[in-house]
């Protein structure tokens, strides 16, 4: 058998080169005595005591170094030479000089004490300093890296002398070389100006946020206000977002509540917390005790606004909660979340089409849900423009035959997820979204009157009877619930401006006085949940979307945000209007009016009447016209809802007043008279 090679270790090798250098040090240590006691001139130097050193230094060197291996001197790590090191060449200093004298002054000749004395100073100097010298340089190397950390750490600007902002900035100067150094805090209490929180002063409140950063060369702002108004933090963050700093912030008041205050908890600002709006309250009483213990049906659950609804309804303790998706990909995320979220929760995740009727019908059949959200549908304006025979496949015949199987089931109801743009359509999606919520309106009418035979049969698949839901004789409620953009939802402006701004730019706006309501998709969500509550059947709910924004605004703020100048560093370009798109859009028609509700934020509109046989009819014709990929498919939708002008765009008039409303708002607003 073939012997293995001993491998070498590097700590042997250090062990051999200290091992050289001792057989040098300790021999050159006494000849250096010799040479210090007689004037640092080597002619003066005896020559008895030359011959005796000669004479006794090979046996010297051998003792030394059987201590020195005796004490360990060759086999500590020396890069963590501490205390217990120190003691041990002291000690092999102290024996070793002792043997020597010994030695020398009994088999040679008697030397000087001062030769002994030098001799153990300069072999203590000589064996300590090549073994310290090694961790003194990783020390070194270790405080000159610090230093230079030091002088590129941020210089940071808290906001906020309040219990948060203690928390944060305690927690920051635990870490300081990785965070930073918070140089300065600002806040709106004139009684904390002039004085200091752990050394760092209190320099003023919010006007003088923009002289300290420059006084401070600031590159990081810390908002730490949890309990400030929603008005008061956009007013905050609108000095800041001009700074160019980055930004961060605590998200809310429940972090003090749960003392989970810290540096690795605050966010970036994002754009919507410049909207200045508060959260918005629900009920969730009144939820909760909707959704505990029913089946409930959520279609298109694996999208921004579906997969909400799936969260906040899987908190509800719902009995079981189907998740219906056409895309696999989003349905298996948000499968894994809820799964990780909620251990008990009855989930169940399914994947097909609202279009195909005869799986419609069998999950239906199968899980007999009691609450119906219809999520699925088309929502991109200007794609739809291009395929409005899919829009209508999806969106209206889809809605149709998911609201038939729910009337068919005996579903007690059901909730269309609608959309500002259905209000004076000019686009098919807007149009498409229209004809759903007339869907349900029908649905609702027939439902409670009973009249069966006003459905169509629609033969793009196969149906089961009209007669099943005759013989159940069940009523199902269908209401619909109409808000407008959410923030960060599939298809928001929000992620195209973050995208272009990653690239460079240009960041593209249709208009300069397009705007928009917006809402965070968990606020929407929260409202369609207990718009559910006061369903009775046939609603419309429109969602109080607070005021509009301009997109040009919420372009720029996004910019600077990032910490670019528009126009300068990033820039914005108008592209001009897609088809189907308007300068704004509305959350009612003229004729409908609004009805209130116990939550101030949800309102109900009055419903249009119009000819519920003479409508089914026309979804009819629809169909047939879709799944025939008809070129008149927009002039058909357009014979349904007067309302509907695919090829109508806003007069300079309009779009002058709506220009002027804006520029009216936002004088108020940088004046402070609009909260």
């Amino acid at each position: 058998m073939q012997k293995r090679k001993r491998r070498v270790e590097h700590w042997q090798v250090i062990s051999l080169y200290l091992f050289l250098y001792d057989l040098i040090a300790v021999n050159l240590a006494y000849l250096l005595a010799l040479w210090f006691r007689f004037d640092c001139r080597y002619s003066l130097i005896p020559q008895s005591y030359l011959n005796a050193w000669v004479q006794f230094i090979p046996i010297y060197t051998v003792i030394s170094l059987v201590i020195f291996t005796g004490l360990k001197l060759y086999r500590s790590l020396w890069r963590f030479a501490g205390y217990s090191e120190l003691l041990r060449v002291t000690a092999a200093t102290v024996l070793t000089g002792f043997l020597h004298w010994l030695g020398i002054t009994t088999f040679f000749q008697s030397m000087p004490v001062s030769y002994f004395l030098f001799g153990m100073i300069i072999q203590f100097c000589l064996t300590i300093g090549i073994r310290f010298s090694y961790r003194f340089v990783l020390l070194e190397r270790s405080r000159r890296e610090k230093l230079m950390k030091k002088k590129q750490e941020k210089n940071i600007l808290l906001i906020g002398a309040g219990d948060a902002g203690r928390l944060i900035l305690r927690d920051v100067q635990r870490t300081e070389f990785d965070v930073g150094k918070v140089q300065c805090i600002i806040d709106d209490n004139p009684n904390k100006w002039g004085r200091f929180i752990d050394g760092i002063p209190i320099v003023g409140g919010r006007d003088d946020i923009l002289a300290n950063v420059e006084k401070y060369e600031i590159q990081q702002i810390l908002v730490a206000i949890p309990s400030a108004k929603a008005e008061a933090k956009r007013d905050i963050l609108n000095i800041c977002k001009e700074t160019g700093c980055e930004l961060k912030m605590l998200p809310g008041i429940y972090q003090m509540v749960n003392g989970d205050v810290a540096f690795s908890k605050m966010k970036e600002v994002a754009v919507e917390d410049l909207l200045g709006r508060e959260p918005i309250q629900v009920n969730m009483d009144e939820i909760f005790e909707h959704l505990k213990g029913k089946t409930i049906l959520v279609t298109g659950g694996g999208g921004s606004i579906g997969s909400e609804l799936c969260r906040q309804i899987a908190g509800h303790h719902p009995q079981q909660l189907i998740l219906f998706e056409i895309y696999e990909n989003n349905a298996y995320d948000i499968e894994q979340e809820l799964k990780r979220k909620y251990p008990e929760l009855n989930l169940v995740v399914l994947i097909g089409s609202v279009r195909d009727s005869r799986r419609i019908d069998d999950v239906f059949e199968m899980y007999k849900p009691d609450i119906v959200y219809h999520a699925a549908a088309h929502k991109h304006v200007p794609l739809m423009e291009g395929s409005p025979d899919e829009a209508i496949k999806n969106n209206v015949i889809g809605t149709y035959k998911t609201a038939y199987a729910a009337l068919k089931s005996g579903c007690q109801r059901f909730v269309l997820i609608s959309t500002d743009k259905a209000v004076n359509p000019t686009n098919i999606m807007g149009a498409s979204k229209r004809l759903c919520e007339m869907v349900i309106q029908s649905m609702n009418q027939i439902s409670q009157t009973g009249q069966f035979n006003l459905l169509p049969q629609l033969w793009s698949h196969t149906w089961n009877p009209i007669e099943e839901i005759k013989e159940n004789n069940l009523k199902t409620e269908f209401v619909a619930v109409r808000f407008g953009n959410v923030l960060g939802s599939n298809g928001s402006v929000i992620p195209l401006f973050k995208k272009q701004i990653a690239e460079g730019g240009p960041v593209t706006v249709t208009h300069p006085d397009i705007i928009r309501y917006f809402m965070t998709i968990p606020e929407a969500v929260s409202l369609v949940l207990q718009a559910g509550t006061y369903a009775k059947g046939g609603e419309i709910f429109v969602l109080d979307m607070g005021d509009p924004v301009k997109i040009d605004t919420l372009a720029r703020n996004l910019i600077k945000l990032s910490g670019y100048k528009p126009d300068v560093d990033i820039q914005i370009e108008y592209t001009g209007l897609r088809p189907g798109e308007k300068l704004y859009e509305e959350k009612l028609m003229a004729e409908e009016g609004l009805k209130t509700t116990p939550n101030k934020l949800i309102h109900i509109a009055k419903p249009i009447p119009f000819d519920v046989k003479q409508f089914m009819n026309q979804v009819e014709i629809l169909a047939e016209a879709s799944y025939t990929n008809s070129s008149r498919i927009k002039q058909l939708v357009s014979e349904v809802i007067p309302t509907y002008h695919p090829k109508k765009k806003l007069d300079e008039i309009e779009a002058r007043r709506v220009k002027k409303l804006i520029e009216e708002r936002e004088t108020a607003v940088m004046a402070g008279g609009v909260k």
